[in-house]
């Protein structure tokens, strides 16, 4: 019988597993959107969940446990910041799992996972900040 088995393997350790989901949690925090593997998003769904469900506790030790497990200052705090208050109403199904076809190399089947009720400027605003920064270091340069 297969009883409490409950998650999948994906191929990989169970250190390279929690490294892979933290870093894909961050990158669904950060962003509010990726793509993957359909089997990853079916596995990284209920790791964001939880992660919001701490966030909106509030608490110092709520934070240090995010913190241990996430590993990224911003991350932590956008999820106090902005997401606990956005979905402090809502009792779970804050993430949402969509399938996006097929990738075509190796037909694997892919996924968009994305935050409910998301910012839809929230994609991508880092790379847009960072090559803003960038450009006007080099007009400031440029001008001397």
């Amino acid at each position: 019988m297969r009883h409490s088995h409950g998650y999948r393997k994906l191929n990989r350790t169970h250190e390279h597993r929690s490294a892979m989901f933290a870093n894909m949690a961050c990158s669904l925090i950060e962003h509010e959107q990726i793509k993957t593997t359909l089997p990853k998003a079916k596995e990284l769904k209920p790791i964001v969940e939880k992660l919001i469900t701490l966030a909106k506790k509030g608490n110092l030790h709520s934070r240090r446990i995010l913190i241990s497990r996430i590993k990224q200052q911003d991350a932590v705090k956008k999820l106090f910041d902005v997401l606990a208050s956005r979905y402090k109403d809502r009792h779970g199904g804050c993430v949402r799992v969509l399938k996006a076809g097929q990738r075509y190399g190796d037909m694997a089947d892919m996924a968009i996972i994305e935050l409910v009720d998301r910012d839809e400027n929230a994609k991508g605003a880092g790379d847009r900040k960072r090559v803003e920064e960038q450009e006007s270091a080099e007009a400031t340069e440029n001008r001397e």
